[in-house]
């Protein structure tokens, strides 16, 4: 029995035999031609482009919107006039075949995304790398092998599996992936996280270490792969997967109640989302909105999303969610999240050129969005949330660019709901110190923890050697979003939280202590936090509160907690209030 560790994708346990995805990276002739045989190379390459294009055309059929972004993406490497001259120039250089020209400028432009300090762009290599195999797969008449018609469950092993294998695979029979690329950016994560098979990214001698047949046990939630699971392993990670299984099903009833306290107390419980095709499933875990739409999702893949095209989504996702509310935060790029030809040699990217900064350099295309999220607003209730504003002079001209779109939309004819909010994303310590003065112009706060405890801290979550440190618990994060929400209740406006803090049950009774409206989270997370939420007072919340703030170290928060717990919810485990979670060893 062995252990192989990895990024955790999407969450689930599995177990079962493994299937290795063959490597498809054929031997490619290399030899000499001559000028008179350039000519014909070129169009070999041009059918060869063809054939490739439209089959990632008929890969788009049936496909969700994002999901056809990603062969958009593509096919515009397909079809780019720049990657179409560097292999015409490289041939006209080099004379060569074809098939070793195109092999020779992907792999060129593959080490460059490679060695880029972006965790985007670094994803994007895989792209290249899916479109070169394509066209060289046609001009050397190889067929790749399909997933298509698998007959069998397995678990999928591979060293890198295309977006396009990922579409294309029977996912009847698919039951979890384990690949040594990847990471939760690549595009491949995303499809696998839509399609709910549990996946681990970045395993790193998967391909080496495990033979075809191998029985294996994935634990997509904590990033593990099992190879020969004993019996006491089986039976261990058995009674996990089935207590997950027992408390989903006691927490099923949590669907159709309040979020309430005992004493009466109202909050509301919503969802984080990236692509619409998740807001299909929120009924199921008795969402009352979406408190987060991520709408960086359309221009990550590298194509310029249009207007008409952002409101698609945008409408799929608040007809979808058939007048609950939706809150669409605006393009949040920028830091570890780029697109494709922003490079901008920022020596450090999370604090310069993002979010909020990113959108108001480029006003045109900022009230492109704009415009695309008030026609929304006619089909259901929407808010526009604003990322990273560190100062009013930034919700200032944000809110003045949104009167600009207003005014189009009107000039055009486009209907949108004239009272549409617009609120204040609170990620930065600027924004806390000055949340009395962007009270006063927001209509809601919504707190991002995540970047907020990085910054508060000064410690890159992202950094194993410093993550350890940015700690929810940390006195200086929960004095922040005390600060920010009895700001907001002064002003008169709703305290919301969209951050990873709001769907840890372990933290739910003191936000509500502190004041706390709105939680919103990945949709799993919701039924959990009900049950707390619906099983404590109110009064007994802001107890624990004055506790927590009274603390002066980490450790004496989360002794607070536990204290205050063992009283008031015993058997609630509460280790999920710390960043660093125990590792689960049992029987390895």
């Amino acid at each position: 029995m062995k252990i192989l560790t990895g990024i955790p994708a999407a969450p689930g346990i599995v177990s079962g035999k493994a299937l290795l995805f063959p490597d498809d990276n054929p031997e490619i002739p290399r030899y000499a031609i001559t000028m008179d045989q350039a000519g014909a190379e070129l169009v070999r390459f041009a059918e060869a482009v063809r054939a490739a294009a439209e089959e990632l055309r008929n890969f788009k059929q049936g496909m969700g919107r994002e999901q056809e972004a990603i062969f958009d993406a593509h096919l515009l490497m397909v079809e780019d006039p720049d990657f179409h001259y560097q292999i015409k120039a490289r041939l006209e250089s080099n004379y060569e075949n074809i098939e070793w020209i195109v092999f020779e400028v992907a792999r060129d432009l593959s080490r460059k995304l490679t060695q880029s300090s972006s965790a985007y762009l670094r994803e994007r290599a895989a792209d290249v790398s899916d479109v070169s195999r394509r066209i060289v797969n046609r001009l050397l008449g190889i067929e790749r092998f399909s997933l298509a018609n698998l007959r069998e469950d397995v678990i999928l092993v591979a060293r890198n599996l295309l977006p396009s294998d990922a579409l294309s695979m029977d996912r009847r029979h698919v039951r979890a992936l384990v690949m040594e690329a990847g990471s939760r950016l690549s595009h491949t994560a995303i499809l696998v996280r839509a399609f709910g098979i549990p996946s681990v990214m970045g395993v790193s001698a998967a391909m080496r270490e495990i033979a075809e047949g191998t029985s294996l046990l994935v634990d997509g939630g904590t990033g593990r792969v099992i190879l020969e699971p004993n019996e006491t392993t089986l039976e261990h990670y058995g009674e996990k997967q089935a207590e997950e299984e027992r408390g989903a099903q006691q927490l099923s009833p949590m669907r159709e109640l309040d979020a309430q306290t005992v004493d009466g107390r109202r909050v509301r419980l919503l969802a984080n989302i990236e692509i619409p095709e998740e807001a299909g499933n929120l009924d199921r875990y008795g969402a009352e909105g979406v408190g987060l739409y991520r709408s960086e999702f359309l221009f990550l893949s590298g194509r310029q999303s249009s207007e008409d095209q952002q409101y698609e989504a945008y409408r799929r996702v608040v007809e979808a969610l058939a007048g609950k509310p939706v809150t669409i935060r605006t393009i949040d790029i920028g830091g570890d999240k780029i697109i494709p030809g922003m490079q901008t040699g920022e020596e450090n990217p999370l604090l310069g050129w993002r979010a909020i900064r990113f959108s108001l350099s480029l006003p045109e295309t900022f009230k492109t969005q704009l415009r695309a999220i008030l026609r929304a607003s006619a089909c259901g209730p929407v808010r526009i949330m604003f990322p990273m504003i560190s100062g009013i002079e930034e919700l200032e001209t944000s809110l003045a660019l949104l009167e600009e779109a207003k005014a189009e939309c009107r000039k055009s004819g486009r209907a949108f709901d004239e009272t549409i909010q617009a609120g204040s994303m609170i990620e930065v310590p600027s924004a806390v110190m000055t949340a009395d003065i962007l009270a006063e112009k927001s209509d809601f706060f919504s707190i991002g923890t995540n970047d907020l405890i990085q910054y508060t801290i000064a410690a890159d979550r992202g950094n194993k050697k410093v993550s350890s440190l940015a700690q929810p618990s940390h006195p200086a994060v929960l004095r922040s979003i005390k600060q920010v929400i009895d700001a907001a209740k002064r002003r008169g406006i709703p305290a919301a939280m969209c951050g990873e803090l709001a769907g840890e049950s372990s933290a739910a009774a003191l936000l509500l202590g502190m004041g706390l409206e709105e939680y919103s989270m990945s949709a799993p997370s919701i039924p959990a936090v009900k049950r707390v939420l619906r099983s404590v007072s109110a009064a007994s919340c802001e107890a624990l509160v004055y506790n927590a703030l009274s603390a002066t170290h980490c450790g004496q928060v989360q002794e607070a907690l536990t204290v205050w717990h063992r009283e008031n919810l015993p058997g609630l485990d509460v280790s999920g209030f710390t960043t660093e979670k125990p590792a689960d060893d049992y029987g390895v």
